[in-house]
Order: C-alpha cells, then structure tokens, then sequence
C-alpha cells in the first residue's frame, strides 16, 4: 500500500492529506499531522474524498460536437477557431473563464498564453465570484494584494470577529482552530452576520446586522476607538498614510446597521479590552455591491489601532477555493498581469521582456459578469471554460446560458462529462481531476502546498496546464511553451515573481526558482511572505505606508412593494460548489438533500407557507422552487438559499438564476447577498419519493431533487396532473398498495434475488412516510417482507435516529437526545465518548453544542 501527501480540493483552508492507495481508485483519506494548516484535522468533505474518486460521470475522451474525436483532432480545432477569431476580430474577441480548481501551474501557463501570446488581458476566474472584493481591498490599503495573517495568528489572538462567516461550516478545520484557541485560551469570538448561524450560536456576541450594514458598522467603531482615545498615533504617523478630511466623515451611530447601541457597545468594549484582535472576513462581506469598501473598512480599523503585523492581530480575509490564492499569484484575474503586477508602462514591459512574448495585454481586460455580457452581446466570439460551471454558479445564470448559446465557439475542460455548462459546448476536453492532479495550490494564508497524483490518469484526461500548452504551439507559440512538467512551469513562475521585483513586490519567490524535479517531488508546505510580511510595517507604495480608505455605505434601494423581501445565498456544510464531486458522496448528501429556503415564521404567515412545504422565489431574473424551512435564526423580511443545486441533481433550488448582475464598482464581484425578492406557495396535486438502485429518467415535473444514497439514490418529487409510475420503475416483482381515501399508493419493486430495487411512494393530501428505513434496504443482506416493504418500516420497530448530524459515525438528533437522557451526558466530549459523534472531522461539533445546549435547559430550569 502506497502513502502519498496531498492537499484537500476543497476550501481556501489548505489542508494537508495523508492518503493510502488500497486499490483501483480506493483510497484512505486521513489529516497529515505534519501540515501546518490543518495539524491532522480535516472536515467532513475533506473525510469522505474516498467517496468521490470513482469515473462515475467523467469526461474521459474529447468531443467535438458531442463526437469522441483523437486530441490532435481537438486542439488542431480549438487553435485554429481561436487565431482566426483573434486574427479577424481581434484579441479582445476571445477569453478564457478558469477556476480556483485550477492549480497554480494551470493558471500560470493560461494567463501567459492569454496576456502574453494572444494579447488580451480578457482571462478571469471564478474566484472573481468568491474574493475579488478582498483582493481590491488590499491593494487599497496595502498597495499589493496581500494577506497580513497566518492561521496560528488565530491561535495567538484573544479576540475573533467573524464578519460574514459562517466558519463553522464553510472553513471547519479554521473553526477547530478558533474553538482551541477558546478553549486554552479563553479567547473571545464574535461573529456579525444577518443570520444566527450555528457558529453564531457559539459566540460570546451575535451581531445581527442588517444585509449590507458593515461599512456604517466599521465606520462606527472606529469613530468610538477614537472617541476612547485608542488610535495608535506613532503607528498612524510612522506607517499609515490618512487622507484629509477622514476622521470628520466618520459616523459613529450603528443603528443603520441594524445594530442597537446596548449590543454596540458591548461590541466596542471587547475591542476596546482585547488589542490582540484577528478580524476574520469571507463571502458574507465580499459578495456586495461594497465589497471593497467593507474590506476597507476592517483593514482601517487595524491599521488605526495598529493591530496588524503583530501575532494575534490583523485583518483576515479567508478564501473559499483550494487555489484562489495561487490564480491571484499568477495574473489570473483579469485585473492583475502576472506575479502582482498591474498595467503601468513599466509592468508591462518587464512581463512581455520576461516572457519574450509577441504583444503584451495593456490594460485590464472584462471581469466575469462584464465577460459574459460581451460573449452575450457578441463582441466575445470564443471563450474557453477551464474546471468551472458558469451556467450555475454566475449570478442571473440563465443570462449565461443565454450567452453561451449565442457564443460561436465554446470550449469546455473539465472532469464531468455531463453539467449545466458543458451542455453548451462545442468542444469538450477531458481534464485531470483531484487525485490525478500534480502541481501546487496556495491557501490562505499564503502557504504553498502541494497536490500529488494518486491514480493514473483515466481514460485520455490531461493535465489542464498541458492541455493550453498544446493549443498555445499548434498557434504558433512552440518556444514560449516547451514546458516538460509542472515543475519547470513552476520554476518559470518562481523566476517571474523576482524579475525587476528589487523588493517592490512582498511577492517573491524567486528563491525556488532553481528548485529541481526532485525537490518540487518532495515540496514540503511553505509560505511566501513570512508569518507576518507587514512586521516592519512596511507596505507595497512608493512611501512604505499603507492606505486608510474612506468608504461610505451603498446608498439604499427603494423597496419594491412586488419585492418586498431580500435573498441572501451561501453555502451548505458538507456541499461544494456545483456538487459534481461531493454529490457522488451518499454521506455527504446526508446533511441536505434539498436546498431549502430559510424563512422568519413572520413572513412566511403573512404568505401562508407551512413549514416543509415547497415555495417559488421570484426575481425579475428569473424564479426557483425550494422546500421551506421555518426559523427565527433568519430575520425578518430576509430569507436564505443554498447554492449548490444544479439541473444536473434538481428541477429547483437553482439559486443563482435569482441575483442581478449589479457588481461592486471597484472589484466587479457580484452582489449574491441581497437581491430584491417575493415567495409564495406552491400548490401541488401530488408527492412523492423514490428509493432506487438507479437513477431514475424522470418526465417533465412540477418540482424534483435526486440525492446519493448508499447503494442508489432518493428523489423526491411532486407535481400537477397524473404521475407516471410505470416510467419511474424497474421490471421485476412488483407489490403494490393503494388507499384511495388519502390518495395514496406504494409500490415495491424486488429484483430476480429478492432485494428491493426501488419503492415509490405517493400522495395527493396524505403523509409521505419516513425515507430511512425503506432507504436502507437497498443495501441489506436481508429480505424484507411486502408488508414491510409497503410501509416503509420493519415490522419490529428499532430505535429511530431520527435526522444524521454527524455524517462520519451515521448518528442522528433523536439518537443523541436519547444519550443525554438515558447517560446524563452534559458536555460535547461526554457525547463523543458515547456516540463517537464529533470525535472524526469535527464538522457538527456546533450543532451537537446547540443540540445539547437545547436539550439540557429544560432540565436546567426544573433545577431552578
């Protein structure tokens, strides 16, 4: 058996793998203990990658037209369409759209081809959707896109504000790290979020602030530090550059933050007393028409207060893809030109010097929301989609897939045969996946780690770096690209960050510019910039100092009495992005198998939506359905969607056709978190579930979601008119029972060995029995008798779990509530003890706390 260091494909965070081959794609996933991101931890996505590595799905050959074809056949057509799209309209008239999937060689080969050889600066990434707002942010302030912190700073701080992160379950492995640090060192956390999230559940202090509030909110605690007489006045004058007339425009009332003044001041007292203070900033910020400025808003109040280049302290922005740190390293945004460096006459010409290059991109070239709107207008003839899903995760996506059927020539690479994007393609090109990737990532913290193939490349997949290199020489480019591994292209990348640096840039690592195929094999983790790159409090600006920025709050929409309510999207705990990998997880499929629309009980009385029940959201963009959740952790006249619904795994929850295509005016990321919106019920004749070996092909419904399970899949559906359920079943011993006085039938279909293949349930006004038992016979060593089968329940009842919390240990809420009673159990580490819940990656460690928390006060006030 083989054992082989990786790096997790998931988050920003960055954690290291330890993972044991024990076969023909299978694998052991395990934390490194040496990775000093993660020392050995690793969330439940990152747990239960084994799950993920089959060639279920996979792109394995290249197509034209939807036509396996030889590779020569499809890079000879991809070259020749993109020179003669750049030869007759232009070099502007092309793009490629990449991903933080990519690793940094990925990007690096890309950006050159594009800025370098065809040059136009029009290539942009996904990250343009996650921290481009931060990305701005700093170079406002700190003159380079740089990120002050390091993770043990986490550690070191007696004081945490989460600002829009919801840590606990979108960066677990950094919430371990927060709950240590609170544990030995009794560190304080804050978390300030429009939703009372389980990590907000955890907090010392729960700001719910108002969606958008953060610059008022910022801006007033600044003014308060100031009226406390807490600026730091030598660290102002000696490294901090502060334009005229900043102190006066600052406000110091909350209250349009939606924050009353008793909760502010008990917020300004634990700044006030804890000068070791980390700001942790993510999506919940950057994904505004203000991003920027909310970004600046944090950064002034550490620089202010000198809180930053000192352990313990600084502002911290945490990125939400394994690579998007690498992608800014490397000019892939369409904003930056290469290694940090912009689009001065000076720039420009030490990156086309370097390179050699033909031309070189003079200016910035089209964001993403701007790119698309190009390929929709026309004037972008040809775009190249590289390891993303556009027609999904861009907002006002059907203006996207509009787009995109409209382009003349559309090139997908990617590791799934089959997504909402690769539907539009012309060209398909079979990608390496994680597992089979080699190359490097860096994590937020500015650490470089690196990704190790595990399995040979399936099929006739390439690496995506190879896969441009050999476009780029088929257009002529052969010497720019004569790359023999990822090591030399990282070698070349090295070099690039030090030519005519001279110390101007904090990055630099032109010191491994000499690393050989054998040290890049045996890369250990390291980071560019030092622990803390701002220790001598010198910044990336022709004077060393760094930039308060004033920044105001975005100006207030008029409500729309049609749109009365705002939407806000993110993310689920154990789901990544657009499912194609953790969607082949049955665990992980667990936690949601819908995407649910959180709602204030308020508001959805006053529109008579039931809990459970199914409700569209409408937009002027476009509308979805979505199962209802009711609960008074959502304020009111706010609700909340999850983002990861594809029309791959669902006929709803497709989040991301609902937002506008409104940007913030500094980074062009776009404002997923408050969109103008309406929901009502949805009125149904029929629902049902499906228990199936297989997937079902399914007609054209009302509403329906399939989620992995083990040994097949659930899909629950409902709709209007009749339901077909000859076409939804298998051949086979079919049972059947129906009770026409509650509208309901059930049919169980036994293979030729007896073992269930699938059940169908369904209902016109009667209740829909539980999905676990009758789930789990698809899998069982026994027989299940017809009545059992029928009633989806054995005939000797066993204890109920009732919903799974901790995926890793398959323990459920009513099977922990039971433990507390029967054991007297009173702490998170007594429930490990007893169930193992929480003792693996860690993930529902705040949900058990909350569910213990809950169950316990009653007794607590009979106590009383």
């Amino acid at each position: 058996m083989t054992k082989i260091c990786t790096t997790c494909p998931y988050c920003g965070v960055g954690c290291g793998i330890k993972a044991e081959i024990t076969g023909d794609r299978e694998v052991i996933i395990k934390g490194d203990e040496e990775h000093p991101a993660n020392f050995g931890r690793l969330c439940s996505k990152g747990t239960h990658l084994a799950e993920t590595v089959s060639l279920e799905g996979r792109l394995l050959y290249p197509e034209i037209g939807g036509e396996r074809v030889e590779w020569a056949n499809a890079l000879d057509l991809v070259a020749k369409r993109l020179a003669d799209t750049v030869r007759e309209h232009g070099p502007d008239s092309v793009a490629f759209y990449v991903s933080g999937q990519l690793l940094t060689e990925d990007y690096y080969v890309a950006n050159k081809l594009m800025k370098g050889f065809i040059g136009s600066a029009n290539i942009d990434t996904n990250s343009r959707l996650c921290m481009a707002s931060a990305v701005a942010a700093h170079v406002r302030a700190f003159g380079e896109d740089v990120v002050p912190c390091s993770y043990d700073d986490l550690e070191a701080a007696d004081l945490i504000l989460l600002v829009g992160s919801n840590t606990a379950w979108c960066h677990p492995v950094i919430w371990q790290r927060i709950e240590k640090a609170r544990s030995e060192r009794g560190t304080k956390l804050v978390v300030i979020d429009p939703r009372r999230t389980e990590t907000a559940e955890c907090a010392d202090l729960h700001l719910p602030i108002a969606l958008d509030g953060d610059v008022v909110l910022f801006n007033a605690l600044l003014a308060e530090m100031m009226t406390r007489g807490l600026l730091d006045e030598d660290y102002l004058r000696d490294h901090v550059d502060t334009p005229a007339g900043f102190w006066n425009r600052l406000t110091d009332d909350p209250a349009a933050a939606g924050i009353d003044r008793g909760l502010f001041d008990k917020l300004a007292d634990l700044v006030a007393a804890h000068p070791k203070m980390v700001t942790l900033f993510s999506q919940g910020a950057n994904q505004s028409v203000g991003g920027t400025d909310k970004g600046n808003a944090i950064i002034n109040l550490h620089l202010a207060t000198g809180r930053i280049g000192k352990p313990g302290m600084g502002p911290f922005s945490i990125t939400g893809q394994p690579n998007a740190m690498g992608g800014r390293e490397v000019g892939g945004l369409s904003s930056m030109l290469a290694a940090h460096m912009g689009f001065s006459d000076a720039e420009c010409e030490a990156v086309q010097l370097y390179w050699n290059s033909p031309t070189i991109a003079r200016q910035p070239g089209r964001k993403a929301v701007d790119m698309f709107r190009d390929v929709h207008d026309g004037k972008i003839k040809a775009i190249w989609v590289m390891a993303t899903n556009p027609a999904v995760s861009m907002p006002d996506a059907d203006y996207v897939r509009e787009a995109l059927n409209r382009c003349d020539f559309v090139v997908v690479s990617d590791v799934i045969t089959e997504t909402d994007t690769t539907a539009y393609a012309d060209v398909k090109l079979p990608a390496l996946a994680w597992g089979e990737k080699d190359g490097t990532v860096t994590n937020s913290e500015r650490l470089i780690s690196r990704q190790r193939p595990l399995f040979a490349p399936p099929g006739e997949a390439k690496a995506d770096w190879w896969i441009v290199q050999e476009v780029a020489r088929r257009m002529g480019f052969d010497d720019a690209f004569s790359f023999d591994g990822p090591a030399a292209v990282f070698r070349e990348y090295a070099a690039q960050t030090g030519f005519r640096n001279d110390g101007q840039r904090k990055l630099d690592i032109s010191e491994w510019a000499d690393t050989s195929d054998r040290e890049y094999d045996d890369w250990v983790p390291k980071a560019w910039g030092g622990v803390s790159p701002f220790a001598e409090g010198k910044f990336t600006s022709s004077d060393g100092k760094a930039r308060l920025v004033a920044v105001v709050p975005p100006a207030s929409e008029l409500v729309d009495r049609a749109l009365p309510l705002r939407l806000n999207t993110g993310r689920y705990r154990d789901q990544w992005h657009t499912m194609t990998r953790t969607g082949l997880s049955p665990r992980l499929s667990q936690h949601r198998r819908e995407a649910l629309v959180e709602i204030h009980p308020d508001d959805a009385e006053d529109r008579s939506i039931e809990d459970g029940t199914l409700a569209r959201i409408m937009t002027p963009q476009g509308n979805s359905i979505f199962r209802v959740q009711l609960t008074d952790a959502q304020r009111k006249g706010e609700m909340f969607v999850p983002m990861h619904w594809t029309d791959q795994m669902s006929g709803g929850g497709r989040a991301n056709r609902l937002p506008d295509q409104t940007v913030d005016p500094v980074s062009g990321q776009p404002a997923y978190k408050n969109s103008s919106c309406n929901i009502a019920a949805v009125e149904l004749e029929w629902r049902a579930f499906l228990v199936s070996s297989n997937r079902p092909a399914l007609p054209a419904l009302l509403y329906w979601t399939s989620a992995r399970i083990a040994g097949g899949w659930l899909t629950e559906m409902a709709s209007e008119g009749n339901i077909d359920v000859d076409g939804l079943l298998p051949d086979g011993d079919r049972l059947e029972a129906v009770d026409l006085k509650r509208g309901m039938r059930r049919i169980a279909v036994r293979d030729s060995g007896g073992r269930l293949a699938a059940a169908l349930f369904v209902t016109r006004n009667g209740q829909l029995p539980s999905r676990e038992w009758i789930a789990a016979q698809l899998v069982s060593d026994e027989q299940a008798d017809a009545p059992s089968l029928l009633a989806a329940r054995p005939k000797v009842a066993g204890p109920d779990k009732g919903a799974i919390l901790c995926v890793c240990f398959n323990v459920g809420v009513k099977q922990i509530v039971g433990a507390i009673a029967e054991q007297s159990l009173t702490s998170l580490e007594d429930v490990g003890t007893a169930l193992n819940a929480g003792t693996n990656c860690g993930s529902c460690r705040p949900a058990l706390a909350k569910l213990l928390a809950e169950t316990l006060e009653p007794k607590l006030e009979a106590a009383e």
